[in-house]
């Protein structure tokens, strides 16, 4: 396993309105977060640049004290693309490095420069008559060659994936000269990954869960129903009243003492402080077990579903 300084419990920057997010940042900062997960996708970088310069011109921290997470996007997969994305998310968080930057999906998509449209999405051209993705015939070993040279200019500490399958990540494995730091990929009591868990780490790659609670990162966008809930669980339930903490506690506290890193999203100051006090407890071995067993392959974000909804173009990456 890689070295790596990244906190255990990061603040997930997904969804957070762009008016908002600056204010986020700053509060996330103030509470005590030092991890930030970002994206070109998420649309408000410039905005957490804004938060994250205020909360070091404030004293709040300093930026080595900070562990920063981007993403390249699908539509910047050609190696020739790889440094302009990497550029332009630098530019708008106002940073010269990043902590790491991931492969947002194994999926390659058309190009789309950035002076046309930023963020570029997952739809080539809105104004088509059936708008729809179109995909670039781009293989992975090229966009994994230019994350490495980001690494090699100094333009970001660490890389990695998300979204990968087991496959995808023995393929990753054959041919990085850098290998990835980091996995980051859906995954709550109903989605524990069992074997692509035990695989990262037989690889030394660390885990970062995302929507580590599940179907709460989802209902908000009808890609789950309120019955979804894990939080509503009887195991989870009694764990919390045992150790007079949340549900919410509970679930988090799970994932982080399977050896994840987690990255929940709150723009409430009260959930910001609860989501990261889950240090000074325990799960026994018991209750451990009985949340896992609660796996029943549940994945919310997936794109064989959400990219033919929405996107009218049929694309999955899990079997």
């Amino acid at each position: 396993m890689q070295n790596l300084s990244m906190p255990k419990v990061g603040f997930g920057l997904w969804k957070i309105a762009p008016e908002d997010c600056a204010e986020a940042v700053y509060n996330a900062i103030k509470v005590g977060y030092r991890h930030l997960d970002s994206a070109c996708d998420y649309g408000n970088e410039v905005q957490v640049g804004e938060g994250i310069k205020r909360a070091i011109a404030d004293g709040l921290c300093t930026r080595k004290e900070l562990w920063i997470t981007s993403k390249l996007w699908n539509t910047f997969h050609q190696k020739e693309h790889v440094g302009l994305a990497m550029q332009k998310t630098l530019d708008d968080l106002q940073l010269d490095y990043l902590d790491l930057y991931l492969i947002h999906f194994p999926i390659a998509q058309a190009f789309v420069p950035i002076e046309e449209r930023y963020p570029p999405e997952w739809i080539h051209d809105p104004s088509a008559q059936n708008p729809t993705m179109k995909m670039a015939k781009v293989p992975l070993y090229e966009t994994w060659q230019a994350m490495e040279a980001l690494v090699d200019k100094g333009q970001s500490k660490y890389i990695g994936v998300c979204n990968y399958n087991t496959g995808l990540l023995n393929d990753l494995m054959t041919y990085a000269r850098i290998p990835p730091a980091v996995l980051q990929v859906e995954s709550h009591p109903y989605l524990t990954q069992e074997r692509l868990m035990r695989l990262s780490s037989d690889y030394g790659i660390q885990v970062t869960a995302f929507s580590p609670l599940g179907a709460l990162s989802y209902l908000e966008l009808d890609m789950a129903g309120q019955s979804e809930s894990v939080l509503e669980q009887e195991v989870i339930k009694k764990a919390a009243s045992r150790l007079e903490k949340t549900a919410a506690q509970i679930v988090l506290r799970w994932g982080v003492q399977r050896g994840n890193a987690i990255i929940p999203k709150t723009t409430k100051t009260a959930r910001l402080i609860e989501n990261l006090s889950i240090f000074d407890f325990e799960l026994n071995e018991q209750e451990m077990l009985a949340i896992s067993a609660l796996n029943c392959d549940r994945r919310f974000n997936d794109p064989g579903h959400f990219c033919e909804a929405a996107f009218n173009k049929f694309y999955p990456i899990y079997d």
